[in-house]
């Protein structure tokens, strides 16, 4: 048996030769510390060359070669959008109706026909319009016929009180005559002028029935379109307490006015000249622009929300936009 003495020296002489041989191959542990940095370093720098390829490779097949863009730096507006809804309608707008009651005899215009002033768009049935022109024109001939009688009574009057004047300075008429031929004269003259009144009395009624004849026709009042035609021959329409609307004319449709409603938060980033866009049903890929001519002050209270009606100035050339669109 060997004691335990004679193996420590071997141990330790072991343990000396693998660590010089360690050394000489340079396999020391820091060293191998640094070689795996170093593998690890190569895999990732691998990996990520490798994903670089894969996204040129497949970005390539699509849009070609990869291309970038540089821009300097530059301040802008700031945009704040303001949102609102409204109705379309036209800058002049006319509800034409009558003053007059009676029945529709003809009617001479229909939906979208472009008419000019003046023209006749409906007529009433006159019968008894021209009845009452003929009464009232003959009450002004008796009226006048009443002054040529008040004006020869005048006359006979005048000339009996200036020859009793001639006679009773000679002392051949009495004084009581000479009065009385006098009172003659005055009531006479009363009686002209009282005639002369009944004349412009029956002129003025005579005036007002033709006016009622020539309104039974009903006319444009300006150039335009018609937008709506609420009568038939035949109908009867009442002007007793509103008068009825007959028609309704739109002045021009290729000039346009869009009425808003702007909530009260943002009303104060509202003002005149700001420029609009706007979107309709009928054509909703398309943007219509429009200028802001007139935001009103008076309020519009409905279900508790606070809104200011703004108006809105359209080009509608192309006549795409229809009156009444949102």
């Amino acid at each position: 048996m060997k004691s335990p003495k004679a193996e420590t020296p071997m141990s330790e002489e072991t343990s000396s030769a693998s660590t010089d041989i360690d050394q000489v191959l340079g396999m020391d542990r820091p060293s191998k510390r640094r070689w795996t940095r170093t593998v690890l370093w190569l895999a990732a720098a691998l990996a990520i060359a490798s994903g670089i390829t894969f996204a040129v490779f497949f970005a390539g097949e699509d849009s070609g070669t990869v291309q970038f863009t540089t821009a300097a730096a530059s301040r802008g507006a700031l945009t704040v959008l303001v949102t609102a809804t409204g109705t379309l309608e036209p800058v002049n707008q006319v509800e034409v109706g009558t003053e007059i009651s009676g029945t529709i005899e003809r009617v001479d215009a229909d939906f979208n026909q472009r008419v000019k002033r003046g023209q006749v768009l409906a007529k009433l049935n006159t019968d008894r319009l021209q009845a009452q022109v003929i009464q009232a024109r003959a009450t002004l001939e008796t009226a006048k016929a009443k002054l040529r009688e008040a004006q020869a009574t005048v006359l006979e009057t005048r000339l009996r009180w200036e020859r009793c004047a001639k006679l009773a300075r000679k002392e051949m008429c009495s004084q009581e005559e000479l009065e009385s031929a006098k009172a003659a004269y005055a009531r006479a003259q009363a009686g002209e002028a009282s005639a002369d009144a009944q004349i412009a009395v029956a002129q003025a009624t005579l005036d007002a029935q033709e006016t009622d004849l020539a309104k039974a026709v009903i006319r444009a009042p300006i150039d335009g379109i018609v937008l709506k035609r609420q009568i038939e021959p035949g109908q009867t329409v009442a002007a007793s307490l509103q008068t009825p609307v007959l028609f309704v004319l739109a002045e021009n449709l290729s000039q346009m006015e869009l009425h808003v409603a702007v909530d009260e938060a943002d009303v104060g980033m509202v003002s005149e000249g700001q420029r609009a866009s706007f979107t309709v049903d009928a054509h909703p890929n398309q943007r219509f622009s429009a200028v802001i001519e007139e935001v009103r002050f008076a309020p519009e209270t409905v279900d508790g929300v606070v809104t200011y009606e703004t108006l809105l100035s359209v080009d509608n050339r192309d006549l795409l936009l229809r009156p009444g669109m949102t």
